[in-house]
Formats: C-alpha cells, structure tokens, sequence
C-alpha cells in the first residue's frame, strides 16, 4: 500500500492542479469568454470524441496492464506490446473508412446544428488522439510510473485551453481557430506522452503475434465494450441534451458535471497505480493483499471524497454566485450528481478487481444492459423534466451499475469493502453537510467559500484525524511530516 499511497498523493496533487486549472476554465474563462452555443459546440465536440475513442483504443491499454505481468518471457512482453500498438491503428483505419461513405448520413443527423457539421472530422482526429494517449499512458504504467502521464492526462491540457481562451479574448483567434488549436493540443499530448512511456520501456517491435493471442484478443475485444460502456454513461446525458434540448444547455449541464467530477479525483489519482498492482495481485493469487487493498482504498477514498463533497454542498450556492446568470442550474442537481460520484469513490478498487479477473466478461453483459437503461431513461426524462431528467437518468443507471459491482466483488471474491471506519466516516460526512450547509456570509462568495471551506477543512480533518478513521492515510500523513 506504500507504494499506492506514495504515488496516489501525487497523482492527486497534479490531478488536483489540473482541474484547478479547469474551473478556472470552465467556471470562469468559458463562460465569459464564449457565448453558450460556442461554449455547447466545444463541449459536445469533446463528449462526442470521448463516446468514440474506445472503439478506436479496442482495450488495449487494459489489456496490456492485464497481460503485460503475467508473460513469462521477453519475447512474449515483446509481442505482447507490439500488438497492443498496431490494433488501434487497424481499428481506427476501418472507422476512418467507415465514416468515409457513411459521411453524408452522419451530414444529415446533425442537420439541426450546423455547427457541428462543420467539425466532424475533427471528432474522428481527436479521438484517436486519446486512445494512442491513453495506450501510452498504460505503457508507462508498466514501470510502475504514473505521476508524469496523470500530469499529462490532467494538466497538460487544460493548461493549453487556458492560453486559447485567452487568445480568444484578445481576439488573437476566433472559435474555429480554438476548436483546431485545441485538437492540435490533443495530437501533442499523445506525442510527448509517447516519448515519455518509450524512454521508460524501449519498444523492441516482434510482428508475430503472442502465444495466448486468442485470449488476448477475446478480453481486448470485451474491455471495448467495457470502455464504451464507462464513456457511455459518462458523455451520453450532454450529447442526447444536445438532441431534446438547445446546445447551449450542453454547456450549463456541463458545468454542474465538472463540479461534481471534483469528488472523483482521488478515486482516478488512486487507480492510476492501485490498477497494476491489483492485476499483479490476481495473477499471482494474492487473495488476502487483495481482499487488504480493496478495504484501504475504499476507506481512505470515502474519507478524502466525503470532505470534498462537503466542500462542495456546502458552497455550491456561492460557487454560483460566480458564474453569469444564463449557466445557473438548480442545487438539487448537483447534490444527485455529487452523491454518485461519492458512490464512486466508496468502492476503492473495485472496477480494477473485476476488468483484470475472468468475471469481465459478466461484468460486460450487465453494462449493456445498464447503458440500454440509460439510453431510455434519458429518452424519457430529459424531453419531460430538462436537465433534472438527465440528473435522474445518471443517477439511477450509475447506483444501478455501482451496486451491481459491489455484489459482483462479494459473490465472487468473497470481498467487501466495509469496515468498522465507514459507518464513522459516512457519519462525519452528514454531519459536516448539515452543519456548514446552513453557514452563511454576507461577503463577497468568493472570500464566504475560502473561509468556510478552511473551517470546514480543518473541523473535518481534526476529527478524522482524533478518531483515526483511516490508518493509511494518518500514517502517510505522519510520515510525510518527518
């Protein structure tokens, strides 16, 4: 666990930087820089590519993770990682034919938005973009590094966004001079990243394919639907608003969404390196490491989360405050979509559990199905109730698929996550909500946020701290302190 924590605080540390670095976009600089249908353009544009960029990646970064350790010779590494470069490349090649002659049709069902029609291709671009990045990303990973490639995945960016923004501002360049200066940004991220993960472990490129090649092509082509699945129920509520509703509603929803991803932060920090270990400890049969490190990453994830979530409750009406009057959303909204993603962070390292042991494949089977539920939730709720629909219909088919996931574990492994510090730690969570929500400051809400969320901070951490509700982290903190 040292090792998981060590980089895990890392990885939060410049996680944490880059989604500063987003709300300053998207809160601030977006808003105000752009008007809600130029703003609900860029945003689709990036959901659209994210929906897409696992059929491009056919699950190789996960697959290489699963199988990478269990090769027993150089020779079968060797294969192993050559194939995983050359499929998406197959894959992306037959999808850029596909959207070739299907491009009239594709023309035709954005006929509504002649915005995005102008930019199709670019969805194509982008998203094999992300799926090389995020092979590469898998690659360094191997080694057991991850603090430069979550820099990468998180701050790089959103960095870049922050300097078109300005551009845009001072008329240096206009919106399509943005959205190709922001697909560029995307192509330089895969390269450096590709350096990166190459200098770490040099490719020595063997074409023959791995001994094990059917299994490995049966689990890539099941963790692409596992990977459609995951970016489905993430994206699918902003790009059917942007088919019921005005675009320009992309854009408000996207914001509350952006808030309430805040709280999964330390679950994406703690995956980036809990995901090989807890792959390298089925592999090898560890049943009891595993059953070890499942519970002190739900217990130190529902710890950091839940004061986070308390900081974002109990300042959501004055983070409003802040943004201009046409991107405000009831706080109903976001306390569903806070409450999932605390959800999220509860069940530590499950998915990990799951997508590197043979019950993927059920796991799959009942994705499908979730995202079929999704698909009709959202058919039904956002044309009656709005953006309260697509808060529901997220909501409904992520405690769905979650719960599902925490049975899997236990039915299978015989696991839980539960411990004696998660009844206490739920309880600190309620109780800090209900105390700090009702605090008000007739001051500007900028400086209402800072001092309440430094005296909610420094309450929560105190008790947690005095009731030692998690060893991990308390031990860390300690150690860091020497």
């Amino acid at each position: 666990m040292g090792i998981v924590l060590k980089q895990s605080f890392n990885n939060i540390l410049t996680t944490y930087l880059g989604f500063a670095v987003g709300a300053l976009n998207v809160l601030f600089l977006y808003p105000n820089f752009l008007v809600p249908e130029h703003y609900g353009l860029i945003t689709f544009l990036l959901s659209a590519s994210t929906l897409v960029w696992p059929l491009m990646g056919f699950g190789a970064p996960n697959t290489l993770i699963k199988f990478y350790t269990a090769c027993h010779s150089d020779n079968d590494k060797n294969r192993l990682l050559t194939t995983m470069l050359v499929i998406p490349l197959i894959v992306s090649a037959i999808l850029g034919i596909l959207g070739v002659v299907f491009y009239q049709a594709l023309l035709n069902y954005f006929e509504s938005n002649q915005a995005v029609q102008n930019y199709i291709g670019l969805i194509f671009i982008i998203s094999v973009a992300i799926s090389y990045f995020e092979l590469f990303y898998a690659w360094a990973k191997l080694t057991y590094k991850s603090v430069f490639g979550n820099f990468m995945k998180e701050v790089f960016h959103r960095v870049g966004v922050t300097f078109l923004l300005l551009g845009v501002y001072f008329d240096y360049i206009g919106l399509e001079g943005f959205i190709y200066a922001l697909t560029g940004i995307y192509i330089l991220r895969m390269f450096i990243l590709m350096v990166y993960a190459f200098k770490l472990l040099p490719p020595k490129l063997d074409f023959r394919l791995p001994d094990n090649f059917s299994r490995v092509a049966k689990y890539s082509f099941l963790i692409l639907i596992a990977g459609s699945i995951s970016t489905a129920l993430l994206d699918l509520d902003k790009v059917m608003i942007e088919h019921y509703l005005p675009i320009e509603q992309v854009s408000v929803y996207a914001i509350a969404v952006y808030v309430a991803s805040v709280i999964a932060v330390p679950s994406r920090a703690m995956k980036q390196i809990a995901m090989p270990i807890t792959a390298m400890f089925l592999n090898k049969n560890k049943k009891q490491e595993l059953a070890k490190l499942y519970k002190q990453t739900s217990v130190s994830l529902l710890l950091v989360s839940g004061l986070i979530f308390t900081l974002i409750i109990t300042n959501v009406e004055q983070l409003y405050e802040l943004i201009p009057d046409e991107y405000q959303i009831e706080t109903g909204i976001i306390i569903f979509l806070c409450g999932i993603k605390l959800y999220e962070n509860f069940l530590g390292n499950c998915n990990s559990i799951l997508f590197n042991s043979d019950y993927y494949r059920l796991v799959l089977m009942i994705g499908v199905g979730v995202v079929i539920l999704a698909i009709i939730f959202n058919i039904v709720f956002i044309p009656r109730l709005g953006m309260w629909g697509a808060a529901i219909a997220t909501f409904s088919t992520f405690f769905a698929f979650f719960s599902v996931k925490l049975f899997l574990v236990y039915q299978k492994f015989h696991m839980h996550p539960f411990t004696s510090k998660t009844l206490p730690i739920t309880g600190l969570i309620i109780v800090s909500c209900l105390v700090f929500y009702f605090w008000s400051f007739d001051i500007y809400p900028f400086l209402s946020i800072a001092i309440k969320g430094i005296l909610t901070t420094v309450l929560y951490a105190i008790t947690a701290f005095k009731l030692n509700l998690s060893e991990e982290l308390t031990q860390f903190l300690q150690q860091r302190k020497k």
